[in-house]
């Protein structure tokens, strides 16, 4: 299969992987052939990109790190829970969620187990979904970044749960903010961002009420967008004033949130968003944990379509763990817009005079 641009996909192509709907059911399924009706509903729903079926590249799978039947009920539940908050008619006068703690508690250990299973710790967040759940699945891929940041620092097991529990839910504040804020495409207003800002503090004030969920949980909804250096929100938080729990969250949610298209801007790639990270580093982030987490962030999933400076069209087909940005990639077209005679494989880690352009 080959991960392409949406702009790029034709009539008579064949969907590889699953799009999701924002609540993590299946829109389109795999080995749907796609026609100009399917592309422009794709379009509208904000699906940038999306994996199709082709003969050169057929044996190129993304192994995704996290199994679908676990990222469906992680997204079905935190749809689930954050939508009883936004209905609060239905709730008036009962406990919200009663059972939060306890469901994400679930939800987090088997993402846990998912994560412990694989013969390494280099993340792969390859499903697509609609625009409209973004909220959902944001909350499900920081969740994930978060627990591989977790066990890259040797945390126990209760400081993962409470890691894990804590990035799942990091933006339930979300919730109070109006959607037609959520879905502007223009400035806002000096009043739009005090009212957005608020959900941090929203969120930890949700969070805290829950008995069996940890304050120092709460906390990653409270700090997440706390930055290094002083200059974030809601109180101003520095360095090591700032929970390490909620500096991995508001990294992983940074990371998230740039490779993610959103109405106001298209998505940056994984490169441009680690080099926006280093970028940051000493500023934003801490410069040790900016490093620790792009040592386990796949910058070119397998099957992704590149451009290279010698004019070559490859695909990644082999990623090194010791070399993130330097994939395997099989060439399927030649600088002078030929197909080869048949597939071949540059290895760019030893290349050095070979450098990639840009992702197709």
């Amino acid at each position: 299969m080959r991960k392409v641009q949406i702009g790029m996909v034709k009539p008579g192509d064949k969907v590889a992987k699953p799009i999701f709907q924002e609540n993590g059911n299946v829109l389109l399924g795999e080995g749907v052939e796609l026609n100009d009706r399917y592309i422009d509903r794709l379009q509208n729903l904000g699906i940038d990109f999306l994996f199709i079926e082709d003969g050169l590249t057929e044996d190129l799978i993304p192994e995704d790190t996290i199994r679908e039947e676990t990222r469906k009920q992680a997204v079905d539940t935190i749809y689930k829970t954050m939508n009883s908050f936004k209905d609060q008619t239905v709730t008036k006068g009962r406990t919200i969620a009663p059972d939060m703690g306890r469901n994400f508690r679930a939800v987090f250990g088997q993402i846990m187990q998912d994560l412990s299973s694989r013969p390494n710790m280099l993340v792969n967040l390859t499903s697509i979904h609609a625009m409209d759940g973004y909220l959902f699945q944001h909350s499900f891929n920081v969740a994930v970044l978060a627990g591989i940041m977790g066990m890259a620092k040797g945390f126990n097991r209760n400081q993962l749960e409470e890691l894990g529990i804590g990035a799942l839910l990091f933006d339930i504040g979300m919730t109070k903010v109006p959607q037609k804020l959520l879905a502007n495409t223009g400035r806002y207003t000096a009043e739009d961002h005090k009212i957005i800002h608020s959900h941090a503090k929203d969120g930890f004030d949700i969070l805290r009420k829950y008995h069996d969920i940890s304050i120092v949980s709460a906390h990653c909804a409270l700090q997440h967008h706390e930055r290094f250096n002083g200059s974030g929100y809601p109180r101003g938080l520095k360095e090591n004033e700032i929970h390490m729990y909620a500096q991995i969250v508001g990294l992983a949610d940074t990371f998230d949130a740039l490779t993610s298209p959103r109405p106001h801007r298209k998505r940056y790639t994984a490169s441009e968003a680690i080099e926006f990270l280093f970028a940051a580093g000493g500023t934003f982030f801490d410069l040790d944990l900016i490093k620790l987490f792009c040592r386990h962030i796949s910058i070119y999933p397998i099957s992704t379509s590149l451009l290279l400076s010698t004019g070559q069209v490859g695909v990644v087909s082999e990623n090194n763990e010791l070399a993130v940005h330097r994939p395997r990639v099989r060439i399927i077209m030649e600088a002078n817009g030929t197909q080869p005679a048949s597939p071949y494989e540059i290895e760019l880690k030893d290349e050095l005079f070979i450098t990639i352009v840009k992702e197709l």
